[in-house]
């Protein structure tokens, strides 16, 4: 049962890591359409079902998944390990963050240019590089 509660959380990660890239990058645009507009309610529509969708039903099945797995592994005794929830946990607060962005563009409350969107979409990039740098190379016991 172990590697198929594997197989399943390597696909909620895929899933929630296409949906953490994807989503800000739809604000990018989202930014600079007008409010109210055609345009901005066909992305309120994309980014609501990205979001709800695949993104948090992924992000809940990746945790799930991943602490049965650490603790049937005996992972929490291990130093990379703890770094690798502190990663996941920053991949966490970033997911609400943009889900707080999500709201504010429903509510046609934007308060971001297209710029800041752009940066945000780097944040979950460099989170996963540590995450799976910390999972594969395992640095410190």
């Amino acid at each position: 049962m172990y590697l198929w509660i594997k197989a399943l959380h390597v696909l909620a990660i895929i899933s929630w890591m296409a949906g953490m890239l994807y989503l800000p990058r739809l604000f990018v645009y989202h930014a600079d359409a007008a409010p109210e507009s055609d345009k901005s309610e066909t992305f309120k529509i994309m980014e609501r079902r990205l979001l709800f969708g695949i993104m948090t039903p992924a992000m809940v099945t990746a945790w799930l998944t991943g602490l049965f797995l650490a603790t049937e592994a005996g992972f929490f005794r291990s130093p990379w390990f703890h770094a690798k929830l502190l990663f996941v946990s920053l991949m966490t607060i970033s997911h609400f963050m943009l889900a707080k962005y999500r709201r504010d563009f429903s509510l046609d409350q934007n308060a971001h240019q297209s710029r800041f969107y752009r940066v945000i979409n780097e944040v979950p990039t460099l989170l996963m590089i540590f995450i799976v740098i910390l999972v594969i190379v395992k640095p410190f016991g």
